[in-house]
C-alpha cells in the first residue's frame, strides 16, 4: 500500500472465498493448527450466514489482504460482550495500518450492536500483533486454559 492507496473495510462478500480461504490457510499455519478442508468450508458457510460469526474484509484495490471474524454472546456481567476471534493480515502488507483498521471495524460494530465489551486472544510469541495490541487496548493479565472435549 503506498499513501495514495485506499484501504477499504466492509463485510467479506461471496466472491472474497478464494482469497479469505489462502489467507485463512495462513492464520492456521501461523498458529500451527492443522485445519481440514471440510473446517475452512464450514466456517466460510457460517460468515456467510452472518448470523452466529461475522466476518469484515480489508481491501486494497479491491483485493482482500486481511479478515477479521467476531461475534457477540452475553456475559454474566453484561447483556452483550463482543469477541473478536480470529485477525489476520498478509504478510506484503503488515505494518501499514490494516490490522488496526480491522480492529477499528469491529469496535464500530460493537458499539452499533450495544456491546459493554470487546475482546480478542492471542499467543503469548505473537510479539508483532502484541506490540499493535498494546497500543490499542489494555492487557489484562489473563492465561487461557483450553480443556479437550474431544478425544
Amino acid at each position: 500500500m503506498t499513501a495514495h492507496t485506499a484501504l477499504e473495510v466492509t463485510p467479506l462478500h461471496s466472491s472474497d472465498h478464494a482469497d479469505w480461504l489462502r489467507l485463512a490457510q495462513g492464520y492456521k499455519a501461523f498458529y500451527e493448527t492443522p485445519t481440514a478442508a471440510e473446517t475452512y468450508q464450514a466456517a466460510w458457510d457460517k460468515l456467510m450466514a452472518g448470523e452466529e460469526v461475522r466476518g469484515l474484509g480489508a481491501r486494497v484495490e479491491g483485493r482482500l489482504v486481511g479478515f477479521t471474524h467476531y461475534l457477540f454472546h452475553t456475559s454474566t456481567w453484561a447483556p452483550r460482550v463482543c469477541y473478536l476471534q480470529d485477525l489476520f493480515v498478509d504478510e506484503t502488507v503488515r505494518g501499514r495500518g490494516t490490522a488496526s483498521a480491522l480492529i477499528e471495524a469491529v469496535a464500530q460494530a460493537s458499539r452499533a450492536a450495544g456491546a459493554q465489551r470487546l475482546y480478542w486472544l492471542t499467543q503469548t510469541h505473537n510479539a508483532r500483533a502484541r506490540r499493535l495490541y498494546d497500543r490499542v487496548a489494555q492487557f489484562q493479565g489473563f492465561i487461557r486454559y483450553e480443556y479437550p472435549l474431544l478425544g
